[in-house]
């Protein structure tokens, strides 16, 4: 790691904090009268995060395969707030599953509840899952890309965290073909830490898993496809040696 990594990395996460509050008071008239401009207000944050992490600290993001454009499930590896933001931008029309405390964030949480975002309470196991398919049926009427992370959170690189039951549910709930993504964004921008590294964050949408499959065999199948392609991509980043494989 560099010094002047390190200082271009604060710098970069400094105006990206700041921008938050700013876009968001930007938008706000038109977020509160019309979900369309909660949405465009929140791709208008991503692809301000994107843009400058390009020119900034040299990462450039790059989406792979073809990203669902009709109603589907989309199950994704989630391993840094930068594939939110990268999948968020690739998707015309995507309602996350997010953690119940997001719904009282500053911004984050009235745009998110403009645009029906499903919030789920992970303390809850049993509770969590029947309000999540409650809500998600309630909000089946409006088509788009309801998206899921199976581990249920982040996942540093390298690491194989089980896969939950709740993907399986809505896959058979909504009958929809279910669309893996796989990333190594968690290599340039990780949980914790100032630190952004120069590079390339993927995220990779697979190939459809189609409706139909038993619900331990299309875990299996999800969870093969999202850990062999994640694999590949910390592998292409050379940096491989860094992490732990489990």
């Amino acid at each position: 790691m560099n010094l002047l990594q390190w200082i271009r990395s604060i710098i970069f996460v400094v105006q990206a904090t700041v921008m938050l509050p700013v876009i968001g008071l930007l938008f706000a008239p038109w977020a509160m009268l019309s979900k369309r401009g909660a949405y465009a207000g929140c791709r208008s944050y991503a692809r301000w995060v994107i843009w400058t992490a390009g020119w900034m600290i040299g990462l450039r993001c790059e989406v792979r395969g073809t990203p669902p454009d009709m109603a589907a499930l989309v199950a994704a590896k989630h391993q840094s707030f930068l594939d939110i933001l990268m999948i968020f931008n690739a998707l015309p029309a995507s309602k996350f599953i997010m953690k119940e405390q997001l719904r009282y964030s500053p911004f984050l949480g009235q745009y998110a509840t403009k645009m029906q975002m499903v919030f789920v309470d992970r303390g809850k196991r049993g509770a969590a899952i029947s309000k999540m398919v409650a809500d998600v049926d309630a909000g089946a009427r409006e088509p788009g890309q309801l998206v899921i992370y199976p581990q249920g959170t982040r996942s540093p690189p390298g690491t194989k965290l089980p896969y939950k039951v709740g993907t399986a549910i809505l896959y058979e709930q909504l009958g929809q073909p279910c669309y893996p993504v796989a990333t190594n964004a968690g290599v340039f921008w990780p949980r914790r830490g100032l630190y952004r590294r120069p590079g390339v964050a993927v995220v990779d949408f697979l190939p459809p898993i189609l409706p139909g499959m038993p619900r331990a065999a299309f875990v299996a199948e999800l969870e093969q496809r999202i850990e062999v392609a994640s694999d590949a991509l910390l592998k292409e980043t050379g940096l491989e040696d860094l992490y732990e494989q489990n």
